[in-house]
C-alpha cells in the first residue's frame, strides 16, 4: 500500500476504508472459485439482456483467470461506522464516495508504477469478508487485481465506444 494512503481525502477524515493485500494462491483459488460462481449465477439468471449486450464487445464471461494468475488482488471493504478507542461507534460519512477516492489515488499510483490494474465488482461479493477474515459490517468494495500487463495483452475498446472528451467535459 503507498504511503500515506490513510490521508486520502474522505467525510469528516475519517478513512473509512480496509484493504486486504492477497498473494497467498490459495486464497487467491478459493476467491476466484467464489467470484466464479457469483459470476456464472449473475450471467445465466440475473444479467438484464441489455446488459449481456453491452459486456458482447469485451469478451467477458463469468471465467476469471486473471484472479489466480495476477500477482497481487487487494479486496477494498467499506467501513458504515468504525470503532472509538473506547470501543463506542462513530458514524462513516460519505462512505462510497470516500473509497472510490482511495481507490482512484491507488489505481493512479498503481498505474504510475508501470503496473496494470483491473476493477472486479462480482455480485455478491460478501465471500470476500469470510475469505479475507473482515468483520460482517464492512462491505466489500470491489476486487482490483494488480500486476504487470502480460506481453500479449489487449485493452478493449468495447467496440469504439468511448466517449470523446468534448462529451464528458465542456469548459464555460
Amino acid at each position: 500500500m503507498p504511503q500515506g494512503c490513510g490521508h486520502r481525502p474522505s467525510g469528516a477524515n475519517l478513512q473509512p476504508w480496509h484493504f486486504t493485500v492477497i498473494t497467498d494462491p490459495a486464497l487467491k483459488h478459493r476467491i476466484r472459485v467464489a467470484a466464479e460462481t457469483e459470476e456464472k449465477e449473475f450471467y445465466e439468471e440475473r444479467a438484464p439482456a441489455e446488459w449481456l449486450a453491452a459486456l458482447a464487445p469485451l469478451g467477458t464471461d463469468a471465467n476469471k483467470p486473471f484472479l489466480e494468475t495476477a500477482p497481487v488482488l487487494i479486496a477494498v471493504f467499506a467501513q458504515r461506522h468504525g470503532l472509538l478507542p473506547d470501543g463506542r461507534k462513530v458514524k462513516h460519512y460519505y462512505v462510497p464516495e470516500s473509497v472510490g477516492i482511495a481507490v482512484g489515488f491507488l489505481i493512479a499510483g498503481l498505474h504510475g508504477c508501470g503496473l496494470a490494474t483491473l476493477t472486479h465488482t462480482p455480485s455478491p461479493m460478501n465471500f470476500l469478508n469470510e475469505i479475507c477474515g473482515r468483520p460482517a459490517q464492512e462491505k466489500p468494495y470491489l476486487l482490483l487485481v494488480v500486476g504487470y500487463p502480460a506481453e500479449d495483452c489487449k485493452v478493449p475498446r468495447a467496440g469504439g465506444i468511448k466517449k470523446r472528451l468534448s462529451e464528458f467535459v465542456d469548459w464555460r
